[in-house]
């Protein structure tokens, strides 16, 4: 298969990369004397013979009352684990509940499928999510003992209608938590405090629930479980599984020819999403079963049609086993599309990760990855799509054209050489805290001996709650102060959301949060829904609502954003000669100033438009590093070059630092300049684009030395002349790239990192 795909001369000279992973086989053990053994009997008829010896390992902690993270590879039956205690204790005691938590509504609803196939009639299992009619939501509530459902429905239908669900909280044993490395960041800093709240109800009607928490291979899983919860959680991370082999390709996407250039005419790369296009119509042609997973909703749309298109030319059959399976599809819609790619009618799916978390597709023979993930975690769990029957498969990594990238392509050892990242969170952010505080009084009065589930700074933060007349105290504990529920969106921070609304019906089509809107709903902006392209004909700031006119445009919207940072404090601090890096909390005033417009396909730049918007205000977490002038001339750098070397050094370093923070580039933002007034030296600047900061700015804080060593080789490898989107150009620069210099921006890091003493501390 590989061979023939990749015998075009063209794809040859992209392949940067082939790493072959070796089969393993599988080390079983005997069923667990407590299981039950009607369950014993239906999993041995499903053609399970016994547990793997992770999956036993984890069982029995579970059983025993401890909680458990069970951190193994893609297909390594995590599920069984957490299954073989939970039914058990279903089918032993008519009372008992348990509670699925799962990231997506696929993923849920699979493992309702899975349950529901043991025909276990003591077990009644049912979803209840946003999906769930109205009809049969009183059902779940009174009748249901294994719910599946996921943290924004708990957060939102569960937990502020505890009373409703009384008997299931009183009932409560097991609480699975299934994909958990997902919940990072700002999101994971909300899921934790949901899981607390969580906790925290139960205890109010008699339960202590064990939790079971199945996660992805991720580096100190029992911290980041511990960090989720708030618990002490037992740790399983050895894979027993059997793994078939598998090559996996680094693929960069070949440059374009004159006359496609990009900004500063300089040249480009074939866009990812193009590229993968291709792979999916010619692996299918082939008859390889494939998944291509993307990172939006229209690149799932445009890569299926694009792939359609060019297979009509050869076979209207093939063209027709195409799909794309993403978000805002109707339940019935994704359930049949599901359905179709486990039995084999679909030979090509283009999804994005709502495929990635555990649906169990079997048979597939490859994985198509276009542009990284955002962790290794995630790259491996949707490489480990393919091949999930033990079979041999191919995983291929599409570079996209940035920095991050292209930098993996080029450095196989940071994709195959490294253990997987750890889950980044921060539940003391005080702006995650305080909403969570004020949803908890509202369920029930908080009283002292719950400040303590909220962590250390629970005190400082409902004291500031009571002073601002959210919360009143009263002998008894802390009230709710107002009539209505907090309103919180776990998914993001910054104030309330901006509704989306089709100007000619009045129709509401969806919301975005505060803190992105100015960035993606501005006037001129594209935004998608369900398959359909729209245009921001108005954005109303004081009302909250962006009026949009249907519009199918062949190209894309990016916003331009100018920053301004000033240092509050230095948290931390390592001075090695001429450099100091940093720490601390800052403050930054954005305003996003004009928005590019981007042809589809190829990313060419066709047009910019100025904006007029306010600037908002950011106190966040960020990590800076700032160089002597003896520095810069012993880097050849004069006065006139320096703004354009910290430019582009910032640049790649904001593309370059979520490979070390477990973060999108879109997470984060940076500042440069020749003379900061703060520091009152040339400093460049990075910070956490969430208020309070997520933990990201720390990461590049303690892999210091590493990040910026990284960013330098990024600027050395890449083979444009004066820097291009692959190593020192951003998509979202407010001073429309302008002015960056490339062999300044190495010469600069390399003389940073000749201070940074090789022999010194990992922090540097």
């Amino acid at each position: 298969m590989l061979d023939r795909l990749f015998a075009d001369v063209r794809r040859s000279g992209c392949v940067t990369h082939v790493e072959h992973v070796p089969a393993r086989v599988g080390t079983r053990v005997p069923w667990p004397e407590w299981v039950d053994p009607v369950l014993v009997s239906r999993l041995r008829a499903a053609g399970i013979d016994g547990p793997w010896t992770h999956q036993a390992h984890a069982a029995e902690h579970a059983h025993a009352g401890r909680s458990v993270v069970l951190a193994t590879g893609t297909a390594s039956g995590k599920s069984l684990a957490y299954l073989m205690p939970v039914l058990s204790s279903l089918l032993a005691d008519p009372s008992a509940r348990a509670l699925y938590l799962a990231p997506t509504k696929a993923l849920a609803n699979d493992q309702l499928r899975a349950v529901r196939a043991l025909t276990l009639t003591a077990v009644r299992a049912a979803t209840y999510d946003a999906d769930t009619p109205a009809s049969e939501r009183d059902w779940v509530r009174a009748h249901a003992t294994f719910v599946l459902s996921n943290p924004d429905m708990l957060h939102r239908g569960v937990l502020p209608s505890h009373r409703r669900w009384a008997a299931f909280m009183r009932g409560l044993r097991y609480v699975v938590v299934d994909e958990c490395h997902g919940y990072r960041g700002v999101f994971g800093s909300h899921v934790a405090h949901v899981l607390r709240r969580l906790r925290r109800v139960a205890a109010r009607y008699g339960s202590t629930p064990v939790f079971v928490l199945a996660s992805a291979t991720v580096s100190d899983p029992g911290r980041s479980a511990g960090q989720l919860t708030g618990l002490d959680v037992e740790v399983v991370d050895d894979d027993a599984s059997p793994r078939g082999a598998k090559r996996f390709v680094l693929y960069e996407p070949p440059l374009y020819k004159p006359p496609f250039h990009g900004e500063r005419s300089t040249t480009v790369r074939r866009s990812a999403t193009a590229e993968a296009s291709d792979l999916l119509a010619d692996l299918v042609a082939d008859g390889v079963r494939t998944l291509v997973f993307v990172r939006s909703r229209r690149a799932a749309e445009a890569i299926a049609q694009s792939a359609r298109r060019a297979l009509s030319e050869v076979s209207v059959d093939l063209a027709d086993r195409i799909a794309a399976y993403r978000a805002g599809y109707l339940p019935e819609e994704r359930r049949m599309l599901e359905a179709d790619l486990r039995s084999g009618r679909l030979l090509g799916v283009a999804a994005t990760n709502a495929l990635e978390l555990g649906v169990d597709v079997t048979g597939l023979d490859a994985a198509v990855i276009t542009g990284y993930p955002g962790t290794l975690a995630s790259l491996w769990q949707q490489a480990g799509r393919a091949g999930r029957n033990g079979e041999g498969a191919v995983a291929v990594l599409v570079a996209r054209d940035d920095p991050l990238d292209t930098y993996l392509v080029h450095h196989h050892e940071a994709v195959f050489g490294r253990p997987v990242e750890a889950t980044v969170l921060d539940p003391d952010n005080p702006y995650v805290l305080g909403p969570h505080l004020e949803c908890a009084a509202a369920e029930l009065p908080l009283i002292e001996a719950d400040l303590g589930l909220f962590g250390p700074a629970a005190r400082l933060a409902v004291d500031d709650l009571v002073q601002r007349g959210r919360l009143r105290r009263r002998p008894a504990g802390w009230y709710w102060t107002h009539r209505h529920r907090p309103d919180v969106d776990i998914r993001g921070v910054g104030g309330p959301p901006v509704r989306i609304v089709e100007a000619s019906t009045g129709r509401l089509l969806g919301t975005v949060d505060a803190a992105t809107s100015h960035s993606t709903v501005h006037r001129g902006a594209v935004y998608l829904h369900q398959g359909s392209s729209y245009i921001v004909i108005e954005f109303d700031l004081d009302e909250a609502v962006a009026f949009v006119e249907a519009d199918t445009p062949d190209w894309t919207t990016s916003a331009r954003e100018i920053t301004e940072i000033r240092v509050v404090e230095s948290i931390r601090s390592r001075i090695a000669g001429d450099v100091e890096l940093h720490l601390g909390t800052v403050e930054v005033g954005r305003q996003v100033v004009a928005f590019q417009r981007r042809l589809i396909g190829t990313g060419q730049v066709v047009g910019e438009d100025p904006l007029d918007l306010p600037q908002r205000h950011l106190r966040t977490r960020a990590v800076w590093y700032t160089v002597t002038e003896g520095l810069l001339a012993e880097a050849g750098i004069d006065e006139d070059d320096i703004p354009g070397a910290v430019h582009a050094a910032e640049h790649a370093a904001i593309g370059i630092l979520p490979l070390f923070a477990t973060c999108d580039r879109w997470d984060i933002g940076g500042v440069s300049t020749a003379l900061h007034p703060d520091t009152a030296r040339t400093t460049v600047f990075v910070y956490d684009g969430h208020p309070g900061g997520a933990g990201f700015a720390e990461r590049g804080f303690l892999r210091g030395r590493q990040w910026l060593r990284a960013t330098r080789d990024v600027i050395a490898a890449c083979e444009c002349a004066v820097g291009c989107p692959s190593c020192v150009q951003s998509p979202k620069c407010g001073n429309g790239n302008e002015p960056l210099d490339k062999p300044a921006a190495r010469r600069l890091l390399e003389a940073v990192l000749r201070r940074l003493d090789p022999t010194g501390p990992d922090c540097l």
